[in-house]
C-alpha cells in the first residue's frame, strides 16, 4: 500500500474508532442523563404507552388509567376520590410530570424499575405487553375518609395525620383544601387551565400544599407533652402528682414580664397532671426554663424535631431552636416563639407516648408489587428513637388521659375506649393578631392495652369567631372520628 492510501486508511480507522467511542459513551455513560431530559419526547411517549400500575388502599386501587382521546400519549392517569387521596398519591401528569408517591415509585408504577427486569424479559419473550407494578400503602380508607370529611366540613385549612404506634404505619394523611389530580393528568388546554387554577399565585388557599407533611405550625400547648416528657426524663419531677415549684405569676428570667395563662385558671404549684389538664403556660414555661435549652432540645430531637422525615414522601423538619436564653426557652417549651411542627411530627409525639416511649419510623408504603402482584419489596417497621422510658411513658399516658376525662379534651371521649390527648391553641400573626391555630393530639387504647392509633389534627379557620377557636372545640371531634374509624375497622 502506498503512503497516501495508508494515511487515508489510518484516518478512516480513527474516525470509526471515534464513532464507536462516542456511541458507547452516549449509550452507557450518558444514557440515564439523556433519558431523563424533559425534552426527550420518546421517553415520555413510552412512559404513557401502557397503563400505570395502581396505588392500593385496603386491597383496592385508588388510581387507574384510561386511553387518551388525542395526542401521542396513549394513557392518562385517573384517581378515585382524588382530592381526598391527593396528599398520599400526589399527581402524575402528561404535561406537568409527577410528585409524591407517583414520582418516588414511578419506576414500579411504569414497570421500568430494574427490580422488574426478569419479569419484563419474560413478557418480552412471550409477547405480553409491559405492565406497571403496584404500590400497596399502609393507609386505612375509613380513617382517611373520617379525616378528610372532618376537615372539609370544618372549612378553612387544616391537616390530619394518624399513625399506628406499634409499627409507624401511616393510617391517614389528609390535607384541606385539596385538588383533584385527574383534572390535569392529561396534556390538553383544559388540563393546563386546571393546573393554573390550583397554583398558589391563582389560589391563595394553595390547595396543592401538603399541609400534613410540608407545613410547619406553632404547635401551641400540644408541645407541653414534650416538655412534660423532658421533665420526667431528666428527673425534674418524678411523678405526675407531686406539686411543682410554680409561682403565680411567674416572671420570665431576665425580664419583668409574667408568662400568662389563659383565663383565670389556678396554676400555682399544681402537679404536672393538673398543669397538663388545665394547660398551664406558667408551669410548663418554668419547666422548660429550669431544664434549659440543651436538655429541652435533646428531648425534642428524640421525638423527631430538627430532622426531615421520609415516608417515603419527604416531610419538612420540625423546629426547636438552639442557643436560646431562658425566657426564649420558656416560650418555646409551650409551643410558641420559634417552635414549629408539622402535623406528622405531633402525631409522632402522641404515638411515642402511646407506644410506651418507643418512637417508630413513620411510613406509608407497605409493599411494592410486580405486575403479577408478587412482592418486590416489603417495608419492615423500624425503631427511630426512645424519647421516654416505659415507666415515664406510662406516667405521661395517665396525664394525657386525665386531659380527656376531665380537662380540655373531653370532646375526644370514646365509650369503652381509653383516650389520651392534649389540646393546643397556638398564637398566629403579629402580636397574635390573626386567628390562632387549633390543635389536638391523641391516642386510643383498647381494653387489651394495645394502642391502634395516634392522631394529630390542626385547624386554620380564618372565618371562625376567634372566641370559638380551641383545640378541644374544633380539632378534638375530628380526632375522635378518625380514632373511631380505625377501631371499628379492626372489629
Amino acid at each position: 500500500m502506498n503512503k497516501p492510501l495508508r494515511r487515508i486508511a489510518i484516518f478512516c480507522g480513527l474516525l470509526v474508532l471515534a464513532l464507536l467511542i462516542r456511541d458507547n459513551y452516549l449509550q452507557y455513560v450518558k444514557a440515564d442523563e439523556l433519558a431523563g431530559q424533559k425534552d426527550n419526547r420518546r421517553v415520555a411517549i413510552e412512559r404513557y404507552a401502557h397503563p400505570r400500575g395502581d396505588i392500593i388502599v385496603d386491597g383496592n386501587p385508588i388510581t387507574g388509567s384510561v386511553e387518551s382521546k388525542s395526542g401521542d400519549f396513549k394513557y392518562r392517569r385517573t384517581y378515585k376520590d382524588g382530592p381526598m387521596w391527593a396528599p398520599v398519591t400526589g399527581y402524575s401528569s402528561q404535561a406537568f410530570d409527577a410528585n409524591q408517591l407517583e414520582k418516588i415509585e414511578d419506576g414500579i408504577l411504569t414497570g421500568n424499575d430494574d427490580r422488574l427486569f426478569f419479569r419484563n424479559t419474560l413478557d418480552m419473550i412471550t409477547g405480553k405487553p409491559r405492565q406497571g407494578g403496584n404500590v400497596v400503602t399502609t393507609l386505612n380508607a375509613a380513617a382517611q375518609k373520617a379525616a378528610y370529611d372532618g376537615l372539609k366540613s370544618r372549612g378553612g385549612k387544616g391537616a390530619v395525620v394518624a399513625l399506628e404506634p406499634s409499627t409507624g404505619k401511616i393510617l391517614a394523611l389528609a390535607s384541606y383544601p385539596s385538588y383533584d389530580p385527574s383534572s390535569f393528568s392529561g396534556n390538553t388546554n383544559t388540563d393546563a387551565k386546571n393546573w393554573n387554577k390550583v397554583q398558589k399565585k391563582n389560589d391563595p388557599a394553595d390547595p396543592t400544599l401538603n399541609r400534613a407533611l410540608r407545613e410547619t405550625y406553632p404547635p401551641g400547648s400540644t408541645f407541653k407533652v414534650v416538655t412534660a416528657a423532658a421533665a420526667l426524663e431528666n428527673g425534674l419531677y418524678k411523678s405526675a402528682d407531686e406539686k411543682t415549684n410554680s409561682p403565680l405569676p411567674w416572671i420570665m428570667p431576665g425580664t419583668t414580664t409574667p408568662l400568662k395563662n389563659e383565663g383565670n385558671i389556678q396554676c400555682r404549684d399544681v402537679s404536672l397532671r393538673e398543669a397538663l389538664r388545665l394547660s398551664c403556660n406558667s408551669v410548663f414555661g418554668k419547666v422548660g426554663s429550669d431544664l434549659g435549652n440543651d436538655k429541652m432540645l435533646e428531648e425534642a430531637k428524640k421525638f423527631g424535631f430538627d430532622a426531615e422525615q421520609f415516608t417515603p414522601v419527604r416531610s419538612n423538619a420540625s423546629v426547636f431552636s438552639d442557643n436560646m436564653n431562658k425566657s426564649q426557652t420558656a416560650l418555646s417549651s409551650i409551643g410558641q416563639y420559634n417552635t414549629a411542627a408539622t402535623p406528622l411530627q405531633m402525631a409522632m409525639v402522641a404515638s411515642a407516648v402511646a407506644n410506651d416511649g418507643k418512637l417508630m419510623q413513620p411510613y406509608m408504603v407497605d409493599e411494592l408489587q410486580s405486575p403479577n402482584v408478587d412482592p418486590v419489596e416489603k417495608t419492615q417497621p423500624k425503631e427511630l428513637s426512645r424519647p421516654l422510658s416505659p415507666a415515664n411513658a406510662q406516667i405521661l399516658q395517665g396525664m394525657m388521659e386525665t386531659v380527656v376525662k376531665s380537662g380540655t379534651g373531653t370532646k375526644a371521649q370514646i365509650p369503652n375506649v381509653v383516650v389520651g390527648g392534649k389540646t393546643g391553641t397556638a398564637q398566629h400573626g403579629v402580636a397574635n393578631s390573626a386567628n390562632p391555630y387549633a390543635w389536638f393530639i391523641s391516642y386510643a387504647k383498647l381494653p387489651d392495652g394495645s394502642s391502634p392509633v395516634a392522631v394529630a389534627v390542626v385547624i386554620e379557620d380564618e372565618s371562625a369567631n376567634r372566641d370559638d377557636i380551641s383545640g378541644g372545640g374544633l380539632a378534638a371531634p375530628i380526632a375522635k372520628n378518625v380514632m373511631n374509624a380505625v377501631i371499628n375497622s379492626k372489629k
